[in-house]
């Protein structure tokens, strides 16, 4: 991770948030990889539920517990996991909204999409949200690992999603895509 200050320049949280399918009346949201704390507290500051915020560094589940309770949000649950070799460890169709955000370079990205989708409800969304397939970008994962957005898209359908908006641009080194558990699955 790049020190916060710069980390924060690459991101309008709240507005990609919202271009990714996040809205006021989900309740149960998922963070897989919160780091900085950067979607996970505007997302609490946007939902009545509960955000629950994963992270397998110590640091970072820090960095995101002080901010929540800078902000009095109540609403933030914390887990120091690996969740790319463990899972959420969170109830099967228990949340509405999970953010795949600059993670689906892990070495395992449809066993995160599988993992999103056992624990969203049926009708339930999926953000994805990655860097730009683009070697001039500042940051973002090497390029041999680094998916474009059609790989996303093939993998989210793979595992069963529904593919409800593709590429959306998120300026200025990002893109989002949004995809929906169908109900049954």
């Amino acid at each position: 991770m790049p020190a916060e200050e710069m980390w924060q320049t690459f991101f309008s949280p709240t507005e990609t948030l919202q271009a990714l399918g996040l809205r006021r009346d989900m309740t149960d949201i998922v963070d897989f990889g919160c780091g900085y704390g950067t979607f996970a507290i505007p997302a609490a500051q946007i939902v009545t539920g509960t955000v629950h915020a994963f992270d397998i560094e110590p640091d970072m589940i820090d960095v995101t517990r002080n901010k929540a309770h800078h902000h009095n949000l109540n609403n933030v649950r914390l887990y120091l996991r690996d969740f790319v070799t463990e899972g959420t460890g969170l109830p099967d169709a228990s949340v509405d909204y999970v953010m795949l955000y600059n993670i689906l370079h892990a070495e395992k990205p449809t066993y995160l999409l599988s993992e999103a989708s056992r624990i969203l409800r049926d009708g339930g969304t999926v953000g994805i949200m990655h860097w730009n397939y683009d070697p001039k970008t500042p940051r973002g994962p090497s390029m041999n690992i680094r998916p474009r957005p059609e790989q996303c898209e093939k993998w989210a359908e793979t595992v069963g999603f529904s593919v409800r908006t593709r590429h959306i641009d998120l300026p200025p080194y990002h893109y989002g895509i949004v995809a929906t558990k169908p109900h049954g699955r």
